[in-house]
């Protein structure tokens, strides 16, 4: 079992810096794929299946977890991975939006996959860092990025905490 977690920006118009999504499926528009290349069989298959990629019973362990802790669930969405490393442009979350995104960021896509390979069960957390080029009336920065990551920090890892005090009871 593989925990991800990222700050990302978020696309979707109804999510606010600070909020916590679950991860339910990705967008890989990196460019690249971490299983080019000649394939160990004794990791995992030539093509392995990312139809659940994001495990359906992780996803609901994390919004039990939440509701649980903070009497709310978690929102949920289509993460993108983009290859970065600058944000994206304005038409480029535009392009997500109308692809089903809710967050774009710069990571976990690559390590979701190789997991998936490998037969782990993974469950993504994106922490949404600030709104993304457009959306936000502000034009974008990293400080903006480690502020709200700081601001909600605390909440974040009693989340995790609570999440992975349940996968020990769970097995």
């Amino acid at each position: 079992t593989l925990l991800l977690t990222n700050a990302a920006g978020g696309v979707n118009r109804d999510f606010n810096p600070g909020d916590f999504m679950v991860i339910t499926d990705h967008i890989n528009f990196a460019g690249q794929n971490p299983l080019i290349g000649p394939n160990d069989d004794s990791l995992g298959p030539r093509f392995p299946d990312m139809t659940d990629l994001y495990d359906s019973k992780l996803r609901e362990l994390a919004q039990r977890v939440a509701t649980q802790l903070f009497g709310m669930p978690l929102k949920t969405g289509v993460y993108a991975g983009l290859l970065g490393p600058q944000y994206e442009t304005p038409s480029e979350v535009r392009m997500l939006r109308g692809l089903g995104a809710d967050l774009v960021g710069m990571s976990t896509v690559p390590e979701a996959i190789v997991a998936r390979h490998m037969s782990a069960k993974v469950l993504g957390m994106s922490c949404v860092s600030n709104l993304a080029a457009g959306i936000s009336p502000v034009p974008l920065s990293h400080d903006e990025v480690t502020e709200t990551a700081a601001r909600v920090r605390g909440t974040f890892l009693r989340l995790l905490d609570g999440i992975m005090a349940a996968l020990a009871h769970v097995g």
